[in-house]
Order: structure tokens, then sequence, then C-alpha cells
């Protein structure tokens, strides 16, 4: 689901630029953000190694995992995909369940699109 009318909370806005942040200095494909159900927020990027590769998002949820956390509320993706991964979408689906929000931005940290789990 698509919402362009919805504008981002502050708490969204801060995950953004955790994202934009954490892509621009690896360089990396993707730069990602999440935020739990305790508030605590994860941001990693791509990880593109010849024996390991994870996608930023579920570096994010793996990190989240690893702190205990029960739950997520929101992710953010920046990318120049045109779609959030399947697997992605089910790893956030995964601890946070239905409905959490995904926002999916360009490189630059404009959102493009906002789905839900």
């Amino acid at each position: 689901m698509t919402d362009f009318a919805t504008p981002l909370s502050a708490e969204d806005k801060k995950l953004v630029t955790l994202a934009r942040a954490t892509r621009a200095r690896t360089g990396a494909a993707e730069g990602a953000a999440v935020r739990d159900s305790d508030g605590r927020t994860y941001a990693a990027a791509t990880v593109d190694l010849p024996s390991l590769r994870v996608s930023a998002i579920g570096v994010c949820v793996a990190m989240a995992v690893a702190s205990g956390s029960r739950g997520l509320e929101a992710a953010v993706v920046l990318t120049a995909a045109d779609t959030v991964a399947d697997a992605d979408l089910a790893a956030v689906g995964d601890l946070g369940g239905s409905g959490v929000v995904v926002h999916r931005g360009d490189v630059k940290g404009a959102i493009v699109e906002t789905l839900t789990t």
C-alpha cells in the first residue's frame, strides 16, 4: 500500500536520517534503519562480502533480535531499487507482525513509497 498523503512522523524522519548517514558513510548499496517496540533504533548498511550477503534491512532486523527486541514499529530503507525485497518485508513482519510501516526512499533520502507488513 502506498500512501503519499501521510507525512512522516518525527520519529520516522529520524530513521531516514540514520539510514542516509549509514549509507553515505559506508558507500553501500542500501542504508536502512528500524525502530523497535521499545523505541530503540538500529541502523545498518548492506553487507556484500564474497561469503556473506545481507540486505540493510536484514542487518537491522538481526541487530534488533540480537539486542532482545520483541517487535518493530517502523523501518526505512534507502535504495536505488524500485521495490522493497519480499525477503526484507518478511523479516520485518517476522519480528514486528502485521501493520509495521516500511518506508522506501531513494538514495538521497526522499521517501517514494510506504508499505505495511
